[in-house]
C-alpha cells in the first residue's frame, strides 16, 4: 500500500507542474498589462508609457517568460503569492483566511450532502420503482435545476424576512451555516443520491446476492453488503465532491456575504487583480489533484485488485 501511495503522488506531481505552467501563461495573455492594472489599483491619475516601463521593472517583468515562471513557481511552493495590487499585502495573507473559511462551509456541506445522499440513495434503492422511490427522484431532479442563487434568494425572504429566525449574512455562529449550507445540500444531494442509488440496484443483480440468499442470510445482512459494496464505488464521488463544492461556492458566498474563496475571487477579478487571481486558480487546481489522489488511494485501501499493477 505505501508503494501505491508513493507512485500515486509522484504521478501527481508532473500534472501540477503542467496546471501551474497553464495558469501562469493564461494570466499573462491578459489583454491589459500587468503594470497598468497595478498603477489603476494605486489610483495613479496619470499613466505613463515612463510609468508602465518603471512598474514593469520593479515588479520583474522585464525579464524572460521563463525565467519568471520559474521565480513565482518556486515562490508558490513557499505559499508566497507576490502581493495584492489592490491592497499591496501578501496575497497569502488574505487567500489563506479566505480559504479556510470555504473549505469550513464546503466540509459541512460534504458531511451533509453524504449522510443524506446515503439515506435517500438506500430508502429509494430498497423501493425501486415504488411511489416514494418515484418521488423522491422527482422531487430531487426539480430541486436540483433549480439555479442556486434563486434557491438562495426565496430561503432568505421565508426564512430570514418573513420568519425572522435565521440571519443572512456572516459566520459568526451555528445559525449562519444553516441557509448556506441548506442551498448547498439541496443543489447537490440530487446529483450524489442518485449515484448511490443506481450502484446499489445494480449490486442487488450480482451473483454474490443470488448466493447470500440462497446461503440463509437475512435481508438486512445482505442489503448491508450491497450498501458497503456500493460505497466503494461512490467513495471516489464523495471525495472530488470537495473540491467540486470548493470551487462552485462562488454564488452562494456572495449571497449570503460569506468571507470566503467565492467573494474574494469576485472583488479580485473585478479590480483585476492579477496575484490573486493566478494564486486562487492555482490553489482550486491543486485541490483537485489532490482529492482525486486521494480517492484512488481510498479506493485501493478499499479494493486491493487496484493495485496491483503497483
Amino acid at each position: 500500500m505505501a508503494r501505491y501511495i508513493a507512485n500515486r503522488l509522484l504521478l501527481s506531481l508532473p500534472l501540477l507542474l503542467f496546471i501551474s505552467f497553464i495558469t501562469f501563461v493564461l494570466i499573462n495573455l491578459s489583454p491589459l498589462d500587468p503594470a497598468e492594472a497595478v498603477l489603476q489599483a494605486q489610483g495613479v491619475p496619470a499613466i505613463t508609457d515612463e510609468l508602465i516601463a518603471q512598474t514593469r521593472a520593479q515588479l520583474g517583468m522585464d525579464q524572460p517568460f521563463m525565467k519568471r515562471y520559474l521565480n513565482w513557481l518556486a515562490a508558490s511552493v513557499q505559499l508566497n503569492f507576490g502581493n495584492s495590487y489592490v491592497t499591496g499585502t501578501p496575497v497569502w495573507t488574505l487567500l489563506g483566511p479566505a480559504f479556510l473559511n470555504t473549505l469550513k462551509l464546503t466540509f459541512v456541506s460534504v458531511i451533509a450532502i453524504i449522510v443524506l445522499s446515503i439515506m435517500l440513495g438506500v430508502v429509494c434503492a430498497l423501493r425501486e420503482g415504488k411511489w416514494i422511490d418515484k418521488s423522491v427522484r422527482g422531487v430531487s431532479f426539480f430541486l436540483t435545476s433549480v439555479p442556486s442563487y434563486g434557491l438562495a434568494a426565496l430561503m432568505i425572504w421565508y426564512f430570514s424576512v418573513k420568519l425572522d429566525l435565521l440571519p443572512t449574512s456572516g459566520m459568526d455562529s451555528y445559525q449562519h451555516y444553516i441557509l448556506p449550507v441548506s442551498v448547498i445540500v439541496i443543489s447537490y444531494s440530487g446529483i450524489y443520491f442518485r449515484i448511490v442509488r443506481s450502484s446499489m440496484v445494480s449490486q442487488r443483480e450480482e451473483d454474490y446476492v443470488l448466493y447470500a440468499r440462497a446461503c440463509g442470510l437475512t435481508e438486512k445482512k445482505i442489503t448491508m453488503h450491497i450498501l458497503r459494496n456500493s460505497l466503494q464505488v461512490a467513495v471516489s464521488v464523495f471525495c472530488m465532491a470537495i473540491p467540486i463544492i470548493l470551487g462552485s461556492t462562488v454564488v452562494v458566498e456572495n449571497i449570503f456575504a460569506w468571507p470566503g474563496l467565492g467573494t474574494l475571487s469576485v472583488k479580485s477579478i473585478l479590480s483585476r487583480d492579477f496575484p490573486m487571481i493566478q494564486a486562487y486558480v492555482l490553489v482550486l487546481a491543486v485541490a483537485f489533484v489532490l482529492f482525486n489522489t486521494v480517492s484512488d488511494i481510498i479506493n485501493a485501501a478499499m479494493n486491493p485488485k487496484l493495485r496491483k499493477d503497483y
